[in-house]
């Protein structure tokens, strides 16, 4: 078999066939995958179901923390558990640029089998296409999971309410700085790892600990931010944050002090946002702190009636200013 990606291993031929086996069949192994038909069959366990889609395009593909297929489980995972899901199943799809090294694609799917391992969901089903040279870059990962939603559990970007704490599981910032960092060359003596984690323990962890949780989300592209305004619009009440409890890995705060960047406004991939009621607040922290990616969670702010739909920083000299969305896109192709 040719040590690179091939157009005939997209043509649905002896040399798909072969890539099937060889690299994704292997890795992905498990009893609604193995058959290979043209679709996997599970027994779906009794509650909600919940279902999400992403694509992703990170560039490089290959970053201190983590890969393109490790970041496209765990991505896949946390949307599932922001809504109080346990994730189950997920699928795969793979567009491959011709010339992508077998080697590199094999890493990537390796490490996209052990991240899904590792937070239990089977990836059952997938699709690979390969493009000619140019037409993307090295490999594009479509993915597709669904979980199950146990009876009881309501958590949504619509249902903050004024009083709610609003709490964060870590640093801010850590994924956008280290693409950037990886892309740019720049060379830091800096400790850059992208935050890349499945955090449904996590997730699963506040749900048992408060019935007052009340949103989960990750910030992901545009940050805190961002994901705050979203959360504020959708439940028409405002954020008030304050700056000096944010927590802010010193090389992050550098590199961004450096370059002009605001690590409110980055990426992170194994980061929670959590809103509970105010008089949870110290078991939904007790709870964050109890995982391993939990070590710096903290309280940052509070929901206010109003103005619904803005976000505040209550600056760390003594200022306040309005924490808008991210406008433009300053770190593309991090996720």
């Amino acid at each position: 078999m040719n040590e690179t990606i091939l157009l005939d291993h997209g043509a649905g031929g002896r040399a798909s066939h072969e890539l099937v086996q060889r690299v994704f069949a292997r890795h992905f192994s498990n009893p609604a995958l193995d058959s290979l038909d043209d679709a996997a069959v599970v027994e779906a366990p009794a509650g909600r179901l919940a279902i999400s889609t992403d694509t992703f395009v990170v560039d490089p593909i290959v970053f201190p923390g983590g890969n393109i297929g490790s970041l496209a489980v765990h991505g896949t995972v946390n949307d599932l558990c922001c809504r109080g899901a346990r994730p189950l199943w997920l699928t795969a799809g793979f567009v491959l640029e011709e010339g992508l090294p077998l080697a590199l694609l094999e890493e990537v799917v390796a490490a996209m089998a052990e991240a899904a391992s590792a937070a239990g969901v089977a990836i059952v089903a997938g699709d690979t296409k390969v493009v000619g040279r140019g037409q993307a870059d090295k490999v594009f990962i479509n993915t597709a999971g669904v979980g199950v939603i146990a009876p009881g559990v309501e958590i949504g970007g619509h249902m903050a309410r004024p009083g709610d704490a609003v709490l964060v599981s870590g640093s801010m910032g850590d994924h956008g700085v280290t693409i950037l960092a990886q892309r740019a060359g720049l060379g830091l003596n800096a400790p850059l790892v992208s935050d890349s984690a499945a955090l449904h323990g996590m997730a699963a962890g506040l749900i048992a600990a408060c019935p007052g949780l009340h949103v989960l989300r990750d910030p992901t592209r545009g940050g805190l931010a961002t994901t705050l305004n979203e959360i504020a619009a959708s439940s028409g009440v405002a954020l008030e944050l304050d700056e000096g409890t944010i927590p802010v890995d010193a090389a992050v705060n550098g590199v961004c002090e450096l370059l002009g960047l605001d690590p409110l406004y980055l990426a992170n991939e194994g980061k929670l946002i959590a809103i509970v009621a105010e008089d949870q607040a110290p078991a939904a922290l007790e709870a964050m702190r109890s995982h391993a990616k939990g070590g710096r969670a903290a309280v940052i702010g509070r929901v206010l009636e109003a103005p619904a739909g803005r976000v505040w920083l209550n600056t760390a000299v003594g200022g306040r200013r309005l924490l808008d969305m991210l406008s433009g896109e300053p770190l593309p192709r991090i996720c």
